[in-house]
């Protein structure tokens, strides 16, 4: 079972990737790494954090998508419906969550659940909440 480090500032948390539920997001995941993200406080979907990814993933299949994610999922909303939002997104619950935006519900597929670090999930979410944008490194543990 392969594991995620996910680092931003003095944060760090590990994570499971799910490659059994999302086999074709994890690679896509994979294929990135290393990578940097900047997380922001998502607008309308409550507890969480994500990074646009634009149209990065718009070949990403959706793979049994979930729109509430429990808290230490991270979800990859691929962008492909434009109706919706064009624009995919890295998404990070640290709390009671689910995924949308100005027209509707959006869903995505679970990449990763962490596994180490969860006590400081609230922290960080609050960090990015109320102190801006935060710089975020995605790499293989």
């Amino acid at each position: 079972m392969k594991r995620v480090k996910l680092t931003s500032g003095e944060y760090s948390f590990i994570a499971r990737l799910e490659e059994e539920k999302s086999p074709e997001t994890c690679a896509w995941l994979l294929a990135k790494l290393p990578w940097e993200v900047a997380m922001s406080h998502v607008s309308w979907s409550g507890n969480a954090c994500f990074a646009g990814i634009g149209s990065q993933a718009w070949d990403v299949p959706f793979e049994q998508p979930i729109r509430i994610p429990s808290r230490g999922e991270i979800i990859i909303y691929p962008g492909n419906l434009p109706h919706l939002q064009m624009g995919g997104e890295f998404f990070l619950a640290w709390g009671a969550c689910s995924i949308a935006c100005q027209n509707g519900n959006l869903m995505g597929n679970l990449v990763l659940t962490i596994v180490e670090g969860n006590d400081l999930l609230e922290a960080y979410g609050n960090l990015v909440h109320f102190g801006g944008t935060q710089r975020m490194i995605v790499s293989l543990a």
